[in-house]
This record gives C-alpha cells, sequence and structure tokens, in this order.
C-alpha cells in the first residue's frame, strides 16, 4: 500500500467546497479532503488566495488524469508532486 496525497489547486474558497463534496460523490473518496489556504506569494489580500483540496489516497486508486480534469471543472488543477 503506498502513501498517496493529491492536491488540487482551485481559485476560491466556494470552488475548493464544491469540489470537496463532489469528490465523494464522484469518486467515492470516503475520508473528508482538506481544504488549505494558500495566499499567494506577497499577497496579503484574502482575495488573492488560492485554496488547496488535500485528498489523501493511500491505496492509490484515484487516477491523476481524471483528478485533473475534474479540477479543472472548477478553473483549477492537480498540483504535480
Amino acid at each position: 500500500m503506498s502513501d498517496v496525497r493529491h492536491v488540487l489547486v482551485l481559485p476560491d474558497r466556494d470552488a475548493a467546497e464544491e469540489a470537496a463534496e463532489a469528490l465523494a460523490e464522484r469518486f467515492g473518496v470516503a475520508e473528508e479532503p482538506q481544504l488549505v489556504r494558500d495566499a499567494l506569494a506577497g499577497e496579503d489580500d484574502a482575495e488573492d488566495a488560492q485554496w488547496l483540496v488535500v485528498v489523501e489516497d493511500a491505496e492509490g486508486r484515484l487516477d491523476p488524469g481524471e483528478l485533473d480534469g475534474f479540477a479543472g471543472e472548477w478553473d483549477g488543477w492537480r498540483e504535480e508532486p
């Protein structure tokens, strides 16, 4: 069993929350994804923050390409490790 973590980068909190909810429905993710605010370098304004959705995939069953397409539905992407 491998310890795989996928990070989806999304443009705002609303998109991150919607994507986190949809992960369970579409991919059957049992563990709730972690939402993390990622302020852009040098920016203090909350409007300039991206949001990360961290998905644990201990069994390595989630397809990175599918997750990238999934994040794209919210104008985001999957961060390469």
